[in-house]
């Protein structure tokens, strides 16, 4: 099946609410084709679909599949879902959620960003800088781009920019022109046993860029150094950069303070500009830089790609500001690994100066925290005060022994809290918050619920 055969055929999604189906789907209904789909709850999301013309159905049944030609599922919908299985006893065409996006992609200069973090925003930056180049590309992003308030667009230009999942391997089905590779670490436990695998996948990765095109990667991760050592390719561009003298893009004179964030940036030699962030993070410099490079290869002018990267507000859940009051802000972040953990409560402590950071820290997945228990104790430890609500289980069911607990009993007993109680743990927050602290929210399951009912409690604290 390629893209023209969509065209005259209902495509019906099956978890569409999720961020990365609901992207597909937006772009299919900018295109003229006929969308339906349904999720477990409803939701914004849902509704906007619905806005745009799709039809949104709440609750999996098989009489959702009426007028169905195609069906689209994500990694993770269960085998034994009522739609999937209508689908197979009706012998439509079923087609796997990176599938669709690729075929999305098929006849764009493609560039898809991969990497153990960062790749929602490095994408987002990426988006946003070549939109201030009047390249108007398509993108599909595994979250909301703050000015946009989307994550997904079917844009005029000839460029797609795509988040590339690499928890599932389905990330293969890209093959994209240009590749960003943001760093390498283990992670998705549940999947990849080992570093050894996460390599394994990424060199199949790099194997999937098209000849003739291009990877634009970060040096200073050892992963990606070990990845490159190893490239047997000569047929595409590598472009490197990080902080270390032979990258192609070296970051120098890095400045940080609470709101923002610059650095010199010198291409073979030669200073190209100064960039600047309006965010906060050392980390951001790095994505940025690979925004930059990579806009760069497309042939968008470097200066213009610094003005859209300085214009850049951020993305959902990305280090977001909620709201402040009373001098106590409200910061929430999607970090789920030791290493994003480390780097958002890093960031958390230069925005805050003098005030406190108090974390609400909320693990994802029973694999991750049973295999990072002491990393996840480590990096906690750079916050004040540490709430830990109990695993978000996502799709895993539970293993015998691992709990959240698992993470206080590493920890400084004075600072580390375990409370799986959120309607105890806003209480606790609210009542010890003082004028200049920073309450965090962190997680990637429903621990983000938590901000706007904080916000309301300091409010009604504060009367």
């Amino acid at each position: 099946m390629n893209l023209a055969d969509l065209s005259s055929k209902r495509i019906h999604f099956i978890g569409m609410g999720g961020a990365g189906m609901s992207g597909i789907a937006r772009i299919m209904l900018a295109k003229g084709i006929s969308v339906s789909g349904s999720d477990a709850k409803d939701s914004q999301v849902l509704a906007g679909l619905r806005a745009l013309g799709a039809q949104a159905f709440v609750g999996h049944s098989p009489a959702n599949l009426a007028g169905a030609d195609v069906v689209i599922v994500s990694s993770a919908i269960s085998p034994t879902n009522p739609e999937l299985l209508e689908a197979r006893d009706r012998d439509l065409v079923i087609i796997a959620r990176a599938e669709a996006l690729a075929l999305l992609m098929s006849k764009s200069r493609s560039v898809a960003v991969a990497g153990t973090h960062g790749k929602t925003t490095t994408t987002s930056m990426l988006t946003v800088a070549l939109q201030r180049a009047g390249l108007d590309p398509s993108f599909a992003i595994g979250g909301m781009i703050n000015s946009a308030g989307t994550n997904a667009h079917s844009g005029t230009g000839d460029i797609f920019v795509a988040e590339a999942d690499e928890s599932d391997g389905s990330f293969l089905a890209y093959k994209p022109l240009g590749a960003i590779i943001t760093n390498i670490e283990l992670d998705h436990v549940d999947h990849f046993p080992d570093i050894a695998a996460v390599q394994a996948i990424f060199a199949d990765f790099l194997a999937s860029i098209q000849s003739g095109g291009f990877l634009v990667a970060c040096i200073d991760s050892p992963g990606v150094l070990e990845l490159l050592a190893a490239n047997p390719r000569s047929d595409i561009s590598v472009i490197t950069y990080g902080t270390h003298e032979q990258a192609d893009y070296v970051i120098s004179h890095l400045s940080l303070s609470p709101n923002e964030g610059r650095a010199r940036i010198t291409h073979s030699g030669r200073t190209v500009g100064e960039l600047h962030l309006t965010i906060p993070g050392e980390h951001n410099l790095f994505n940025a830089v690979a925004a930059l490079a990579t806009g760069a290869e497309l042939g968008a002018p470097i200066l213009e790609l610094l003005e859209g990267l300085t214009s850049f507000s951020g993305a959902r859940r990305r280090f977001e500001l909620k709201g402040a009051v009373g001098g106590v802000r409200v910061v929430d972040d999607y970090g789920h690994h030791p290493t994003e953990v480390a780097v958002t409560l890093a960031t958390a402590r230069r925005y805050v100066g003098d005030g406190r950071v108090i974390a609400i820290f909320q693990p994802h997945r029973y694999s991750r925290t049973q295999v990072f228990a002491k990393d996840f104790a480590t990096a906690l430890d750079l916050a004040d005060q540490v709430y830990l609500l109990e695993i978000y289980p996502a799709s895993e069911a539970p293993i015998p022994g691992i709990s959240s607990l698992m993470i206080t009993k590493s920890m400084n007993p004075a600072k580390a809290h375990f409370e799986p109680s959120m309607i105890e743990i806003v209480n606790r927050v609210v009542a010890e918050a003082k004028p200049g602290d920073l309450i965090l929210t962190l997680g990637a399951g429903d621990v983000n619920s938590l901000a706007p009912v904080i916000i309301e409690s300091l409010e009604e604290r504060d009367r």
